[in-house]
C-alpha cells in the first residue's frame, strides 16, 4: 500500500486499558520518503514523539516517547497496519509495547481526521 502521511491528523478510537493515548490524544504526521514522524499529544499526554521506517508493506515500524501528565516520560514501540475506512480516510491498527515502566504490551487504532 503506497501512501503520504505528510501533513495528516489523527485521532485515538480505541486503546488498551494499560495504554495512555486516548480520544483526547492527536497525531501531527509528517513524511519525507519511507521515514514518518510525528507530534502527539492531549489527552493523558503533554507532548510525544514517535519516528518510524515505512516497511516495503506498508506497515510502520516505530518507536515513540511522551511525558504524561504525572510527568513520567514513557518510551515504546508499535508496528502500525495501514487500511482505508470506507470514506476514505487512512487508519491504523497498532500493535505496541512499552520498552519502560512495565513492559506490558497492547493494541490501539488511530484515524485520519479533517482537522482539529
Amino acid at each position: 500500500m503506497k501512501y503520504n502521511l505528510e501533513g495528516k491528523i489523527f485521532e485515538s478510537i480505541s486503546n488498551s486499558k494499560n495504554g495512555e493515548v486516548d480520544e483526547n490524544t492527536f497525531f501531527y504526521y509528517h513524511q519525507e520518503g519511507s521515514i514518518v514522524w510525528a507530534e502527539y499529544e492531549g489527552g493523558s499526554v503533554q507532548k510525544g514523539h514517535l519516528i518510524a521506517n515505512m516497511l516495503d508493506d506498508g506497515r510502520l515500524d516505530m518507536r515513540y516517547h511522551h511525558i504524561n501528565n504525572s510527568g513520567e516520560i514513557m518510551i515504546g514501540k508499535c508496528i502500525s497496519t495501514p487500511q482505508l475506512t470506507e470514506s476514505g480516510y487512512m487508519k491504523f491498527q497498532e500493535e505496541w509495547q512499552w520498552l519502560s515502566g512495565d513492559m506490558s504490551a497492547g493494541y490501539s487504532e488511530i484515524v485520519e481526521i479533517d482537522s482539529v
